[in-house]
């Protein structure tokens, strides 16, 4: 059960030892710019020097990271001509004569510890697997072989459709040595919705696996397999993973279809070649999880991705060689591309596959101390479920080489980093970090020199000029905002695949002027951290006063009758009115005397306008994939407009239940 000291936590419930802060990563990148004649003596410091001299500090970063590959003379471009009537920030090409390969840099630790772990795997079977850096180096070099016999060439597209399993990383390493792009998403997805986004870059190849299991259930997936192949006409060679052992024989048999051992056992590991390619070339293709239109495929680069991963694993998270991350995620989300990418630090990655609460609360942390986990990642929905459930870690696990725990997918509320200090480790670095599938980063992070205030993500990430704006355009302290970027930084993507750079423009640089827009609600406070209060555009206007939904489930979430919940607006009479739908915990119901209590304590904690004027039972809340709660499809639904891409939600049948609830309630 939680500990009795969660309500009663500082203000600022951690601070790092001296030790700690001389021993970071962070310190010694203080240390080396200081050499150079600059007086930098804390983390703002730092960061205003990082913004003002933008273009050394990303030299430094090269450079103090150790990336492999060819610099060049020239760090900044040209904008590119059909842009050039755009701003000047969004038109910046970064390290224009730089050469480099992604797999190369993730791959460069296994010539130093071959015999060392590169990947510990473990799924809710409990089956568990160890690759070696040898082991991994050998798989993708047969990898790379295949291939390059199915004629894999640099600027291809390869896909996978598969869980977070080892065989995805060798796949994707072995994708992005030929300098080909990689784009993938998670086998819970639907054949229409991965259709809707594969067909939309025409992979070569695709990888998938025969099944998977979650929350103690198999899912077969051949004949999606089989259906997803048949509709891609541009796959010219499936790969399936055995994953799961079926007994049955496969339903492809046919020439353009090889399974994983098979190909394993048909080539000899040799030593993997890796193909540089330009800085600001293509390497990971992410989708947007909106729900109007076909989602966007945001196109990433070979640098950006991994100069900015480096700097915020090694930075900012205070990763070293050895260290062991975890992050819970699908190949369906930003998060798995970041966690990847911690290879190249010369960290193992672990990695579980399967539902974070089977058979038990506990299966996590079980694998972080077995692991010896040093970087824990998670969500703030996970963080809250284990607060719900009222499991403590720390009752069970000692978490001795726990350093840092990562939180981001939604906002992370006081009341979490409360339960973090007292139920998983009182000395621990608490970072909740945001950024998004849109520059497969981080704008706002933690960094492990400050002190970690209760309720705030310590503040803007090194190198980009972050900051709230209000409605006049005009920066802002203590008051709540737009989340901007005023500067340019290597990891913007390179736009939309096949978009001439209108719509990359009009979903992220119009409104402001020479300002990238990320569409957060926020406010910064006065020591520079920041508070997310949602989604801008999923704000609610109640009377001329904006709320943010965050608030609000703050609020209902800690009842202790509430499992989830999640709020938007329809419009009634002419007017727009504030509905709330609340998913309760088993055997729980909702009646008159729950929903008073609902809105007297909006009333008492909020406000007036946070209460709502309708409250409704839901089996489950409308969610992404990754978690993230789909205020605008619930607002869809609830004022009965057409939802074009229902492949974005998890659950889109509880948006039936919502038609039918509104429909019943006229």
């Amino acid at each position: 059960m939680p500990n009795s000291r969660t309500d009663h936590l500082p203000h600022q419930p951690w601070q790092p030892s001296q030790q700690r802060v001389q021993d970071s990563n962070l310190k010694q990148f203080i240390q080396h710019i200081n050499m150079q004649g600059e007086i930098i003596t804390d983390y703002p410091s730092l960061h205003a020097w990082s913004v003002a001299n933008s273009k050394e500090f990303w030299l430094e970063v090269w450079q103090f990271c150790d990336v492999i590959g060819f610099q060049g003379n020239c760090i900044f471009g040209e904008g590119i001509a059909k842009w050039q009537r755009f701003c000047s920030s969004r038109d910046t090409i970064w390290f224009p004569q730089s050469q480099l390969n992604y797999a190369e840099n993730l791959l460069s630790y296994a010539f130093q510890t071959p015999d060392g772990i590169a990947i510990w795997f473990k799924n809710e079977r409990g089956q568990t697997r160890k690759v070696t850096w040898q082991a991994l180096c050998d798989q993708v070099s047969i990898l790379q072989q295949w291939l390059k016999q199915n004629g894999v060439e640099r600027g291809d597209v390869v896909a996978g459709y598969l869980p977070h399993l080892p065989e995805t990383v060798a796949a994707m390493l072995a994708t992005t040595s030929l300098g080909a792009i990689w784009t993938s998403t998670s086998p819970d997805f639907g054949v229409e919705s991965v259709v809707e986004r594969f067909g939309q870059v025409q992979p070569k190849i695709l990888f998938c696996c025969n099944g998977y299991t979650f929350n103690g259930q198999s899912y077969l997936m051949e004949s999606h397999n089989a259906e997803l192949a048949a509709a891609l006409p541009s796959v010219t060679n499936t790969c399936q993973i055995d994953y799961l052992q079926t007994g049955q024989d496969s339903l492809f048999g046919s020439e353009h279809f090889s399974d994983w051992e098979s190909v394993l056992s048909g080539y000899l590991a040799r030593g993997v070649e890796f193909e540089r390619i330009g800085f600001n070339d293509p390497l990971f293709i992410l989708y947007s999880s909106g729900t109007t239109g076909q989602p966007k495929c945001i196109t990433h680069t070979v640098g950006g991705t991994i100069l900015n991963h480096l700097k915020e694993h090694q930075l900012h998270c205070d990763i070293q060689p050895g260290d062991r991350v975890f992050y819970y995620t699908t190949c369906g989300w930003m998060m798995w591309n970041w966690h990847v990418s911690a290879l190249a630090s010369g960290a193992t990655l672990v990695i579980y596959d399967g539902s974070p609460m089977t058979p038990m609360p506990s299966v996590l942390w079980e694998l972080a101390q077995e692991a010896q986990v040093t970087l824990f990642g998670t969500s703030a929905k996970y963080l809250q479920t284990l607060q719900s459930s009222q499991f403590s870690p720390s009752q069970y696990f000692s978490l001795t080489t726990l350093k840092t725990i990562c939180s981001t997918g939604s906002p992370l509320y006081p009341e979490q980093y409360d339960y973090v200090y007292a139920n998983i480790k009182p000395d621990i670095h608490l970072a909740s970090i945001s950024g998004g599938t849109d520059i497969c980063g981080c704008f706002v992070i933690g960094n492990p020199i400050s002190a970690v205030y209760r309720g705030e993500c310590q503040g803007p990430a090194l190198g980009m000029d972050v900051c709230v704006f209000n409605s006049q355009g005009e920066r802002v302290v203590g008051e709540r905002g737009e989340l901007v970027c005023c500067n340019s930084f290597p990891n913007q993507p390179l736009g939309f695949w096949h978009d001439d750079g209108e719509r990359y423009h009009s979903t992220y640089w119009q409104r402001y002027e020479n300002a990238w827009l990320q569409g957060d609600d926020v406010m910064q406070t006065e020591h520079g951290g920041m508070v997310f209060f949602g989604r801008s555009d999923a704000q609610l206007n109640v009377g001329g006063v904006r709320i943010g939904t965050a608030e609000i489930y703050r609020q209902v979430n800690k009842m202790r009758k509430v499992h989830d919940s999640i709020a938007a607006s329809r419009l009634r009479g002419g007017h727009e009115i504030l509905t709330l739908f609340v998913q309760l915990k088993a055997g729980e119901h909702l009646d008159e005397n729950l929903k008073a209590d609902i809105k007297l304590r909006l009333k008492t904690h909020c406000s007036p306008r946070h209460v709502p004027q309708e409250i409704y039972p839901i089996s489950d809340t409308p969610k992404t994939r990754s978690g993230k709660l789909m205020e605008i499809a619930l607002k869809q639904a609830l004022n009965q407009q057409p939802i074009a891409n229902l492949g974005a939600l998890a659950n889109p049948q509880v948006l039936d239940e919502v038609r039918a609830l509104i429909k019943s309630s006229q």
